[in-house]
């Protein structure tokens, strides 16, 4: 219904006589007009898009002329008048509305093509305070909104993708039916709800409020997926905006469309891999269901690989590999000798890119460059009735005072193995468990109820690694272990000794710490406290 009071009914086909046409985007906003123009169709403009219009010859009003009053104010008021507003909301088979019109000299408006100020560009390339300001838009989303709400009468295009569709709508005539007129309002409503967060989130971001009264979260649709984490689940892959090198804003040189698990896999293995500065070593993450099933740096990025790899070679099978550094091409010929879902690197030598071809279904993304782990942020997810928001977990075992609470200090090797095994376990799966020896992980617990078990299950991985190694024991034996959150008991450490653990990081803070302390100096192990947790459900 059109108004449904007044038992109103909407119609089917609306002819449009004369379409408002006011963009920031004008890509293809010329050859629209153009063909608007050809079916009669009486144009006004605005602004910038009028003087556009009319230098390529068009026959275009100026919407000063449809309102009488001219644009004041270095532009920001010229469609706030009952001129636009008026011939947009007017409903056209409502006799008052027809009265009204016709006394103020109000033209009905049928076709608004708007898109907006570019805000979400400006924000994401860190324009400065005044300049993001001055691109927040009022008169589009108002015009926008207009124009959804009687979609009963008015078609709105708020997006050039849709210019197309609008002209097969339209045929060989000039009128629009209901079903179009309201799919364009449903699509307009989406594009002002996702700009109206893109703002709120940056005065967020500016008042230091990560948490306001009012939460949302926007996004662009880049792609609807095949299907999600399973084949009957619906999915599609949207774009925040944020200006954070990863899989989100990856260039994807080869390969077929990255899955829902493939994205959510490659974002967990390249925000991993970040953790290790690529001017320190070259690094390299093996991902598999969004856990790691093993990381190293090495002297050469094929090292890192190798070393990598050796952790746990049957579970690294048909998973996501990121790098910290250029793919050259001799890394590329060892990693295509597993089947691998992604590789995700910040560049990739010519070299690898001509080795990497000959297996077209290898998906190879290029992020440009790393994300920096201490850059703050928000992540979210859904529960029912509600969304979970909070800071990204951006701490960082270097920033971290550590104390050393057993009666023997852990030696420089054991410190710098603690560290690099607490950096891997923010990134598993809680309960987590990560022995590390010489910038290698050499067993992964991840995911178990019990961090008994998490400890148990890695040290049985590494039993299994050093078989497929031909090693006549187990990495873990001399290794470093983290917990990333606190060992409630001393089992937990009691497993990490047997599996050979001679030096322990943790976050600390059980009531149990001096009995598990206790046990650490019984068995002569080294152990510090980090003070923070690194909890990841």
């Amino acid at each position: 219904m059109a108004v449904a009071s007044k038992k109103i009914p909407a119609p089917d086909q609306v002819t449009i006589r004369t379409a408002l046409l006011s963009v920031s985007d004008k890509t293809g906003i010329v050859e629209l007009a153009r063909s608007l123009h050809s079916k009669g169709i009486h144009l006004v403009s605005t602004g910038g898009t009028h003087k556009t219009l009319a230098e390529a010859g068009l026959p275009v009003t100026d919407v000063s002329d449809l309102t009488g009053f001219p644009e004041v104010m270095d532009g920001r008021v010229k469609t706030l008048h009952p001129g636009v507003h008026g011939g947009l909301l007017a409903i056209r088979d409502d006799e008052d509305h027809v009265q009204a019109m016709t006394t103020h000299g109000i033209t009905g408006i049928d076709l608004a093509v708007i898109n907006l100020y570019p805000f979400e560009e400006v924000r994401a390339k860190g324009g400065d305070y005044p300049t993001t300001v001055e691109n927040i838009d009022i008169g589009g989303p108002a015009m926008i909104r207009a124009s959804a709400k009687n979609h009963a009468y008015v078609t709105v295009i708020t997006d050039a993708a849709d210019y197309g569709a609008l002209l097969a709508e339209l045929g060989n005539g000039a009128a629009t039916s209901f079903g179009f007129r309201r799919q364009m309002a449903a699509k307009a409503y989406a594009r002002t709800a996702a700009y109206d967060t893109a703002i709120s989130g940056w005065f967020a971001e500016v008042l230091d409020t990560p948490m306001p009264l009012h939460r949302t979260i926007g996004g662009v649709l880049k792609e609807e997926m095949r299907y999600g984490e399973n084949p009957h689940q619906k999915a599609g892959f949207y774009l925040t905006g944020e200006n954070r090198p990863g899989v989100a804003t990856a260039t994807l040189l080869q390969g077929k469309q990255l899955s829902y698990n493939n994205i959510n896999d490659t974002d967990a293995a390249f925000e991993l891999v970040a953790e290790f500065l690529p001017e320190k070593a070259p690094a390299c993450a093996i991902i598999k269901h969004a856990n790691p099933c093993g990381v190293a740096t090495g002297a050469t990025l094929l090292e890192a690989y190798e070393r990598a790899l050796a952790c746990d070679s049957t579970s690294a099978f048909g998973g996501i590999i990121a790098l910290n550094q250029e793919l050259d091409g001799v890394t590329a010929e060892e990693i295509v000798k597993l089947f691998t879902e992604v590789i995700i690197a910040p560049s990739v030598s010519d070299a690898a890119k001509v080795v990497i071809a000959a297996k077209p279904n290898l998906r190879l993304l290029v992020t440009g460059a790393l994300p920096d782990p201490r850059a703050p942020g928000l992540s979210a997810k859904t529960v029912a009735g509600g969304l979970l928001v909070q800071t990204r977990d951006n701490g960082m075992v270097e920033d971290l005072e550590l104390k050393v609470v057993t009666r023997r200090a852990p030696t420089a090797q054991e410190l710098e193995d603690m560290k690099f095994a607490f950096k891997v376990a923010k990134h598993v799966k809680s309960n987590a468990v990560v022995y590390a020896k010489d910038g290698q992980t050499v067993g992964i617990g991840a995911g178990q109820m019990s961090r008994v078990d998490s400890a148990r299950i890695a040290g049985l991985k590494a039993e299994e690694a050093a078989r497929a190694l031909g090693l006549p024991a187990p990495l873990t034996r001399g290794s470093a272990v983290a917990s990333e959150a606190f060992l409630p008991f001393a089992d937990g450490l009691l497993s990490m000794i047997a599996a050979g653990a001679t030096a322990v990081i943790q976050p600390g803070g059980s009531m149990r710490d001096p009995e598990v302390i206790a046990a650490a100096d019984e068995a002569g192990v080294a152990m510090v406290f980090t003070g923070m947790r690194h909890f990841r459900h």
